[in-house]
């Protein structure tokens, strides 16, 4: 019988169900994480978009963030979107006083880049490895203000102000988008990360 994989959703701040759908969507178990308990069954781990300033803070008070740091250094595939990505990178411009981050992802991410709520916008980017575009939702998102030698650039911003900007990337096991792919129901972001998870 084949394993199925779980992948998690870190459920304590954020926008968990549309991730939770899309992974159900694609066969997997999709499991809401609240505490090590339910990480510990994890094979995978979506960090949602959300205020990432609160997400680490609740995984403090909830004691997920060292297993979280943990299981991302030993190599547990991750996906990261919007504050997600924060959560991620190791290096962060314009954080709060004392932000705390996961860490693994060797880029320095420059938090709320594309500005406030109101600046909010979408479009469509070309994607590295991806066949189409991909429709692309930005929220007070964050972009990469520089990458290591280790980390492969997956989209920009095409046009506009930003034209150029670093929005998505890879690094070994770990996936960071500056956008929400869970939004508009497009599964390939996340079909990324499920191919990422051993199958031994």
């Amino acid at each position: 019988m084949t394993h199925q994989p779980t992948v998690g959703v870190f459920a304590l701040q954020g926008d968990v169900r549309e991730h939770v759908h899309l992974l159900e969507g694609l066969g997997v178990r999709a499991l809401a994480v609240r505490r090590p308990s339910e990480l510990d069954h994890c094979d995978a781990l979506v960090l949602p978009g959300g205020e990432s300033t609160t997400m680490a803070k609740l995984a403090r008070i909830f004691e997920l963030d060292d297993p979280i740091r943990k299981r991302i250094a030993d190599g547990m595939p991750t996906l990261g979107t919007c504050a997600g990505m924060i959560l991620l990178a190791d290096r962060i411009e314009d954080g709060a006083s004392g932000q705390e981050t996961f860490g693994g992802l060797d880029v320095t991410v420059r938090r709320n880049a594309f500005g406030r709520q109101v600046d909010s916008f979408e479009g469509d980017l070309a994607f590295d490895g991806l066949d189409e575009p991909v429709h692309a939702v930005f929220i007070r998102a964050p972009w990469v203000e520089r990458v290591g030698d280790d980390v492969e650039v997956l989209a920009r911003v095409a046009d506009g102000e930003a034209a150029g900007r670093i929005v998505a990337v890879r690094q070994r096991h770990l996936l960071a988008t500056s956008f929400h792919p869970e939004v508009n129901g497009d599964p390939r972001v996340h079909r990324l990360l499920v191919d990422l998870i051993p199958t031994s």
